[in-house]
């Protein structure tokens, strides 16, 4: 435990540097008691509304349709637990740890803004599980992102209520036990509270800051891999002088065109043909045009990164507790409605999908002797006998092809639920599932790319490339060896593919992506 990062949230300070740490490890979360106190004043008067016996939606009435519904008082435990147990209709594989941890983190920063009525008992219980590594059994399908998550949201409640299953140590165990075994009582939840657990956009949101930041990472290794098949093809390094990008202005495409004077200064290999006869007048759009393209997905990056960062600090709950002049009141709104992360993980998958599609391209153009800089066909000797990577390349145009079809906009969907109450629903658990099976795809096809770079890069052997770029080219070294003649290629691709995934290459070029992201 002494080693688990500590971290303190105050509500609406959330950073993509904590919601990172929290996603990728383990982490003790305390609140400060300022935010405890705002949960008890927000509770009280919650009981003040009560008291007065007037009606007042998710806290003496039912839910959906059913609101013209009245509850006694004495029902009000029942209906909660009604509603989780009825709401708990979840399919699918669960959801892994990490985005479970950050569903729960943001599920307290929202509770501790102290404007959803729970009892400081209903955050303490979500605190119990995040700080004893409790992960609830949530199945990742069952969600159309409009009346909150109410599914999946539902089977974590059910965890903090001693029902259902949890995870610990990557085991599945009854969540009686799990809370038994970590010295942690079931809650009985009171009025309003079961509403506020499983209103709200956490899972959506979760699930399009995985793609956030696979994204992000995805980007930054493109962009090395990208120079690396610049280096390889023998292409020009002209396309990535300041003055084209400055009298555009775009910020991103400044930025990747930078990241590519920087990654390409000081190569033997480029230095060699400079002005050497050649009949290429100018490069193929996969190499020359990565400022405008790469820079376009880093700024829809950052637009979609911006609407997150704001998301995951959010109150989403209904009704919400605000106080009037004459005392408390229950207001009811729609802030569960997931449309701005509906459209955030809509444009990531356009990202997603468009750093793919550029990798292929240069894979095409690197096997291709007609447009490699003089590279053998399909970056083999004794073509012919041996394939080479022509296959390798398929893989790779396959996968871009499969993005394509999932990058389709699942935000333009809607379909009506609860007897049509609730008939425009954003579709944002599913928009922001998708972007980890893409992201998945787009690193195979980056891998895919960085075996045919390197491979281009041997080639050249007695002219070196540039420092970071030699220092790509050795972390792939250490992994896969120079093909010589064919083999077996699939375990070469899936070590590839790691080192896309786990930064390898990007974590050596720190200057690289300084000022990429207007959010850090």
């Amino acid at each position: 435990m002494s080693n688990i990062k500590q971290l303190t949230l105050h509500p609406r300070q959330l950073s993509f540097k904590m919601l990172r740490d929290i996603y990728e490890q383990p982490v003790i979360l305390t609140l400060p008691e300022s935010a405890y106190e705002a949960i008890d004043a927000s509770h009280e008067d919650v009981r003040t509304i009560i008291a007065r016996d007037k009606s007042a939606y998710g806290i003496n009435t039912g839910f959906g349709l059913l609101a013209k519904t009245r509850i006694s008082d004495d029902q009000l435990e029942l209906l909660q637990r009604n509603l989780i147990v009825s709401h708990s209709v979840g399919t699918g594989e669960a959801l892994p740890a990490g985005v479970v941890r950050l569903i729960m983190v943001m599920k307290v920063a929202s509770l501790a803004q102290g404007v959803s009525g729970v009892r400081r008992e209903v955050v303490d219980s979500l605190l119990g599980l995040i700080n004893n590594q409790i992960t609830p059994n949530i199945p990742a399908k069952g969600s159309v992102g409009a009346s909150g998550d109410l599914a999946p949201l539902s089977h974590m409640t059910l965890a903090m209520m001693g029902e259902g299953d949890v995870f610990v140590a990557g085991k599945k165990v009854p969540a009686a036990n799990a809370l038994a075994q970590h010295g942690l009582e079931p809650i009985t939840l009171a009025a309003k509270e079961g509403l506020a657990l499983i209103n709200g956009t956490q899972v959506s949101t979760a699930l399009a800051l995985r793609g956030y930041f696979l994204a992000r990472d995805l980007l930054e290794t493109a962009t090395i891999v990208g120079s690396l098949s610049i280096d390889a093809a023998k292409g020009s390094d002209s396309p990535f002088d300041a003055r084209i990008h400055e009298v555009r202005g775009h910020h991103g495409q400044i930025e990747i065109a930078k990241a590519h004077r920087q990654l390409i200064k000081g190569s033997a290999i480029r230095a060699s043909h400079d002005g050497e006869q050649d009949d290429r007048v100018q490069d193929p759009y996969c190499l020359r045009c990565q400022p405008q393209v790469m820079g376009a997905c880093l700024d829809i990056i950052n637009q979609a990164g911006k609407t997150l960062l704001i998301e995951s600090n959010a109150v989403t709950d209904n009704p919400l507790i605000f106080n009037n002049e004459d005392g408390p009141v229950a207001i009811s709104g729609g802030n569960f409605h997931a449309e701005p992360v509906a459209f955030a993980a809509d444009i990531l998958a356009l990202a997603i999908a468009e750093i793919g599609s550029m990798s292929e391209r240069r894979v095409a153009l690197l096997i291709d002797a007609t447009l490699s800089g003089g590279l053998p066909p399909f970056l083999v000797d004794n073509a012919g006998v041996n394939s080479g990577f022509m296959i390798a390349h398929v893989t790779a145009a396959a996968l871009a092809s499969e993005n394509k079809s999932i990058a389709h906009p699942g935000s333009v969907d809607s379909i009506p639920t609860s007897a049509n109450q609730e008939d425009h629903v954003s579709m944002a658990t599913y928009c922001a599932r998708r972007l980890y099976e893409m992201a998945q795809n787009t690193a195979t096809i980056i891998g895919i790319e960085l075996l045919a770079a390197g491979q281009g890069i041997d080639f050249h052997r007695g002219l070196d490339t540039s420092e970071p770029l030699t220092v790509a080219h050795q972390k792939l070294r250490e992994k896969v060896t120079f093909y010589d003649k064919d083999r077996y290629l699939a375990p070469d691709i899936e070590a590839a593919k790691q080192l896309v995934l786990n930064g390898t290459l990007a974590e050596h070029w720190q200057s690289l992506r300084s000022d990429w992201y207007e959010s850090k």
